[in-house]
């Protein structure tokens, strides 16, 4: 809970204040020159929902994963029992796919 999560990828933020992670089609530079023209986006959205956004913007590089966790009790009360587990699984999710990684 202690770890200061960092983001990867960019982000879109739509209409509605949901976020859609970017993520790159390819990781691979040869790959990505050869296939990347024919593709209309290079980028994969990951489509978040309102818990997930909010987490995603809490992640700047300076928040602990502790701290995000008390921002979502704060912003979202009662409605979001279990927050520090909730985080900290959303956080590890994140940090398996390569979405985010660690300072420490």
């Amino acid at each position: 809970m202690e770890l200061t999560p960092i983001r990867n990828y960019e982000h879109n933020i739509k209409e509605d204040g949901l976020i859609d992670v970017l993520v790159p089609r390819f990781t691979d530079k040869f790959f990505g020159k050869l296939l990347q023209p024919r593709m209309k986006n290079k980028f994969i959205r990951a489509n978040l929902d309102k818990i997930g956004s909010f987490t995603w913007l809490q992640i700047d590089g300076i928040n602990t994963v502790y701290q995000i966790s008390q921002n979502l009790k704060e912003n979202f009360g009662e409605s979001l029992p279990d927050h520090n587990s909730r985080t900290a699984l959303f956080i590890s999710q994140l940090f398996r796919n390569g979405f985010i990684n660690f300072k420490e």
